[in-house]
């Protein structure tokens, strides 16, 4: 039985706010700290279930060994002369697929309450999904960073050196961030991460295969030819072919910014609404 008594019961809660008066109140944390804790967050996710990294290891040196040596003789006469097109391609293909997680990851914490718990945090609002698209970001870089050992063990040389490479993985990184804006607005949208996968594959996989990724445009017919020409993916694989080669192609690279930063500015406010209104 407790011999505590009202009168030392008061006197201790007194005492604990008298302790918690005079301390300093720790400082708030800025908007980028914010974000980068949370990007660290996602690191995190992938340190407890490491299987989410077969989808930026296994998957993208399965897609550069089968195109390779699947259709290299068909399609240019030799494996190693169409390793030197299409590795830049699969880059590009390897790093945008990746892209529709940060839906399906969105979707996740949305489902299970664990967003709920973030607005109760005293944060900016908008830095769980920031934090969450950067650290996507380290996938992206993962993700081409195998592509390219993987390409160099198979016989591919890069003219254009490690200054090209790690141009063309930065474009295809940046046009990836802006594209993830996108699958965020699916992941905020739809009711089961299993939706947000398939709706966002259902609309990735078109526009990647119809595009010059596995062959020259000039191979195709004349309306999907033209189709293929104005297709941003393509747009983007031809900036990568070109850095990757040594021959900067400054028209394509200057477009794939600019749709990066067009798809960032249209669809990070509808994110951010519908984040908060969810």
């Amino acid at each position: 039985m407790s011999t505590a008594t009202p009168t030392t019961g008061r006197a201790d809660t007194a005492a604990v706010r008298r302790a918690i008066a005079s301390t300093e109140r720790p400082p708030r944390p800025g908007r980028l700290a914010t974000a980068l804790t949370f990007g660290w967050r996602g690191m995190l996710k992938i340190k407890h279930v490491p299987e989410q990294l077969l989808d930026v290891t296994i998957t993208p040196v399965m897609f550069v060994v089968m195109f390779t040596y699947l259709f290299g003789g068909a399609v240019a006469g030799s494996t190693r002369a169409y390793l030197q097109y299409i590795l830049p391609g699969i880059l590009v293909m390897s790093v945008l697929f990746t892209t529709v997680y940060s839906g399906v990851s969105l979707n996740t914490d949305l489902t299970k309450g664990v967003v709920d718990r973030f607005r109760s945090l005293p944060i900016w609002r908008p830095a769980p999904l920031l934090g969450a698209l950067l650290g996507d970001s380290v996938r992206y870089v993962l993700a081409g960073t195998v592509i390219i050992v993987v390409g160099v063990a198979l016989g591919y040389r890069p003219a254009g050196g490690v200054a090209g490479v790690a141009g063309a993985l930065a474009l295809v990184v940046v046009f990836s961030f802006g594209l993830s804006w996108v699958f965020s607005v699916l992941g905020l949208l739809l009711r089961s991460p299993n939706a947000v996968l398939n709706g966002g594959f259902l609309g990735i996989f078109p526009l990647t295969f119809l595009s010059n990724v596995f062959v020259p445009p000039s191979t195709l017919p004349g309306p999907l030819e033209a189709f293929v020409e104005v297709n941003p993916i393509s747009v983007l694989a031809t900036a990568s072919r070109s850095l990757m080669a040594g021959r900067p192609d400054g028209e394509a690279v200057v477009i794939s910014l600019a749709v990066a930063a067009a798809l960032a500015l249209v669809f990070l406010p509808i994110t951010t609404r519908l984040y908060r209104s969810r």
